[in-house]
């Protein structure tokens, strides 16, 4: 007689040892949390909950309207971690040996005067078992509010990272609501979308997103998250579509029988009206950045018109025996890759590389650390 082991409670899973976390669920309040249910992968699933930092109702067309900002632009506030001038006991202080004494900043729910607006730690929402009720509920009660809600997991094998929020995803929506003109009124594609947050964000101003990732389980997690933030794209008329895009493979998929093809009117639409694509810590392996660079190029070329690529990366340092040393391979890679498509003179598209300078205001909870950098590539054709 052979004997099936019981399905653990939803409270008793364990993540495997081999899996990686994001950076962006390590500091949550210390109480007990419940996943929203398990994936096909048998993976838990968390609903996060994105304060953003503004009302929605004060933007117009033209910016923010009310308070004292003249130049109609948000107030800029420091990231988080972030140490203003003279801020008192930021400093280094010697002890009594002469060692260097580190003073560690005090947590943010605790400064007396916060240099900003009260920033409330991202965590994942509790949830009882009766999930599908409950998240149903809580989105309608979210439309009331400048709420990104996001259904993610927190710990995965390298291979389905996709599945869970990063910094780099924060850092690009926080661009995208800064410079709203940009993106208004266009049509943008997103590349390796993960869980769709910054599609999402997109959407508030653009007129179409094209939200593309690979994985049927991964597509349907984006695919969820949208219909969760139906309140904040459907005021401003935005529509985001969630499609494969393979980078290993030359050609969109068309088979009407394949979860998240495209139709040949969608491809015809695409390439004819997109300006603006987007990609956030996609940089990671090497042969995958060497397949998004081909797939940028390859877009690129086959656009109607000129477009604008904003690419997001965080500069992770990492010890490797193969150095004896701290070293940046994945994100060296990336930036050998960018500098290779500036030089490209082949073919009848010219690319202009630069960075972005991250000093625009933080409307997103989270932390914006130094590696955290933001690149812009303009593709022109070659007249």
């Amino acid at each position: 007689m052979v004997q099936v082991a019981p399905t653990p409670a939803m409270d008793e899973v364990t993540f495997r040892s081999d899996t990686v976390l994001s950076d962006v669920h390590l500091y949550t309040p210390n109480q007990r949390h419940l996943m929203v249910r398990l994936n096909s992968m048998g993976q838990p699933v968390f609903l996060s909950q994105f304060k953003l930092l503004w009302n929605q109702d004060s933007w117009t067309d033209s910016g923010v309207v009310g308070g004292d900002h003249g130049d109609g632009h948000p107030e800029k506030t420091p990231p988080s971690g972030a140490c203003s001038p003279g801020q008192e006991g930021v400093r280094a202080q010697l002890d009594e040996d002469g060692d260097l004494d580190v003073v560690r900043r005090p947590r943010a729910a605790s400064d007396p005067d916060p240099a900003g607006p009260p920033r409330d730690k991202v965590h994942p929402t509790i949830l009882t078992q009766e999930e599908d009720d409950v998240v149903e509920d809580r989105a309608q009660e979210s439309s009331l509010h400048s709420v990104i809600k996001i259904e993610h997991t927190m710990a995965t094998p390298l291979e389905d990272v996709g599945k869970q929020v990063w910094r780099g995803a924060l850092l690009l929506a926080d661009y995208i609501l800064f410079q709203r003109d940009l993106f208004r009124g266009r049509t943008v594609l997103e590349l390796g979308a993960g869980t769709g947050l910054a599609s999402i964000v997109a959407a508030t101003v653009a007129r179409t997103v094209y939200c593309t990732d690979v994985g049927a389980d991964l597509l349907a997690m984006c695919q969820r998250n949208i219909a969760l933030n139906s309140h904040l794209t459907a005021a401003r008329g935005g529509v985001v579509k969630v499609k494969e895009l393979d980078w290993l493979k030359d050609n969109l998929c068309t088979d009407p029988e394949v979860p998240f093809s495209w139709s040949e009117e969608e491809i015809s639409n695409m390439y004819s009206h997109t300006t603006i694509l987007l990609a956030a810590e996609v940089f990671y392996d090497d042969d995958l950045t060497d397949a998004l660079f081909r797939t940028l190029s390859r877009l690129a070329h086959r656009l109607h018109g000129a477009c604008t690529i904003i690419l997001s990366v965080e500069k992770r340092l990492n010890f490797t025996l193969r150095h004896l040393d701290v070293t940046c391979e994945a994100y060296n890679h990336f930036r050998s890759r960018l500098h290779e498509l500036e030089k490209l003179a082949a073919g009848r598209t010219r690319f202009v590389v630069e960075p972005i300078e991250a000093s625009f205001p933080q409307l997103l909870a989270y932390e914006r650390i130094q590696q955290l950098e933001l690149w812009k590539v303009v593709a022109e054709p070659v007249t």
